[in-house]
């Protein structure tokens, strides 16, 4: 019988393990005993590199508790016989490259990604450097919760070390820097950069210089308890005002670990990530760079994008809500660009999951390539009009079980006629339901919308 304290089943989220520092399941034990688990899988073999060696990379972003973690993981991949090496603060993607050019079992990314500094979370790459699938997901959390890992530790002599690599930085910023093509440069271009106080605030800024740009900074000093705080993609006011004041030809904002992007016009205009994939789909179909003319997005996608690449040829594949979704359907289907609104962008030629900076990029050389200003790029469709409420909930309740929805659903859908959707989900990382109303007439479905989420917060908030 197991002399561990059993842990709630269910660990994952849509993007790995995420929760509140020092709160289930952000506390020392269990996170060490989720680097045991995913210890166990490599030194069995249900996890393993090219190379057969036992080694895992760990990064993260600048979170305070980012210390805690990196310290509880490597020690329970160092009992369970792996070596870890220690990378620092980096972007996610920059985690997905190492873990393959290192040919290492696994890579590892502590990060909450958007969220405020008190959370924290473990995102899991495989050998290949993308993100493990649900199959292993559902193991590591039955290892968590079911099993006495201590009774599986290997004799004295096979317990791992860790160090540190000390230029994992340096062989990012080249990696990043390749996907812009090397004709090009951008010199004479001034850009306003965000990077949220993460994970990116040493690589980016020196991305963009060494191409260069002209780099001002903004949300560029972490000091562990202000990543993503009114700053980064997910807070674009400081940056858009930035832009204007210094007259900058982009704004670039990146959240937390990097991974998501938005950018701003010259005009100080927000342009999110439906935008950014229609510019980069629509160019990389001229050059007859996009396999198979399709592009991937998620059910949050603007109706206004897929109006605007069917009408230029190009087909739209929709996925549930998360990039490891959207990278699942792309490499099912050979596909090689797609992401979704919030701005996680992921360009399969280079990176195995979302890249912010390279996605920033690959707009730059647009630009570039065009020699368009990104107001004009941006401006190959209108959006259909959106509304979407965020309500917090105390649990989380199949919708269908909750009386008198689907009839309210119905009628609702009614009174669109037609002209419209309405999408509702739970997040997967956050304790929320999100209502998504789309139409033409803004007033009609902010009606609907604010009708649903009231609904909604009396039966479940």
């Amino acid at each position: 019988m197991s002399t561990t304290p059993a842990a709630p089943q269910k660990l994952f989220g849509t993007d790995g393990i995420r929760g509140t520092s020092n709160q289930f399941p952000m506390i020392p034990d269990v996170v060490v005993r989720i680097g045991q688990a995913i210890g166990y899988l490599i030194r069995t073999k249900k996890i393993s590199s090219p190379s057969q060696t036992n080694k895992v990379v760990i990064g993260k972003d600048t979170r305070l508790s980012g210390y805690m973690i990196e310290q509880a993981l490597s020690s329970g991949l160092n009992s369970m016989g792996i070596n870890v090496q220690l990378v620092g603060p980096l972007p996610t993607p920059g985690i997905g490259y190492l873990t393959r050019t290192m040919r290492a079992a696994s890579g590892i990314v502590i990060s909450a990604s958007h969220n405020a500094y008190q959370d924290n979370g473990i995102k899991i790459f495989g050998p290949d450097g993308f993100k493990l699938d649900d199959t292993f997901e559902k193991e590591i959390e039955s290892l968590v919760a079911n099993t006495d890992l201590t009774k599986l530790l290997p004799p004295a002599k096979d317990v791992g070390r860790t160090r540190r690599i000390e230029d994992a930085q340096g062989r990012y910023i080249v990696y990043a820097k390749n996907a812009f093509p090397l004709e090009y440069t951008l010199d004479g271009l001034r850009i306003v950069l965000d990077t949220a106080h993460g994970a990116a605030y040493k690589v980016a800024p020196a991305i963009f210089e060494e191409l260069g740009a002209e780099v001002i900074h903004v949300g560029n000093s972490p000091n562990g308890t202000n990543i993503n705080d009114k700053v980064g993609a997910l807070h674009p006011s400081l940056l858009s005002q930035a832009v204007v004041q210094y007259r900058a030809d982009v704004g670039i904002g990146l959240d937390g670990d990097a991974d998501r992007v938005i950018m701003v016009d010259e005009t100080g205009k927000m342009i999110n990530g439906d935008h950014i994939l229609a510019i980069c789909a629509l160019h990389m179909k001229s050059k007859n760079q996009l396999n198979k003319n399709t592009l991937v997005v998620t059910q949050m996608s603007n109706f206004g994008l897929e109006q605007a690449m069917n009408a230029n040829g190009i087909e739209v594949v929709k996925t549930n809500v998360g990039d490891k979704y959207v990278v699942e359907a792309m490499r099912k289907g050979g596909f090689n660009i797609g992401g979704e609104q919030s701005g996680h962008l992921i360009f399969l030629d280079y990176s195995t999951t979302g890249d912010g900076t390279v996605a920033a990029l690959k707009v730059l050389s647009v630009m570039r390539e065009t020699g368009k200003k990104i107001s004009q790029l941006s401006a190959v469709f209108e959006d259909v009009p959106q509304v979407l409420i965020n309500c917090r909930v105390r649990s989380r309740v199949e919708l269908d079980q909750i009386n008198g929805y689907d009839t309210l659903l119905k009628q609702t859908e009614a009174e669109l006629k037609g002209e419209g959707r309405i999408f509702i989900r739970y997040s997967g990382t956050e304790p929320l339901i999100r209502i998504l109303v789309e139409g033409s007439n803004k007033a009609k479905i902010s009606a609907i919308a604010q009708k649903m989420a009231e609904f909604l917060e009396k039966e479940i908030s």
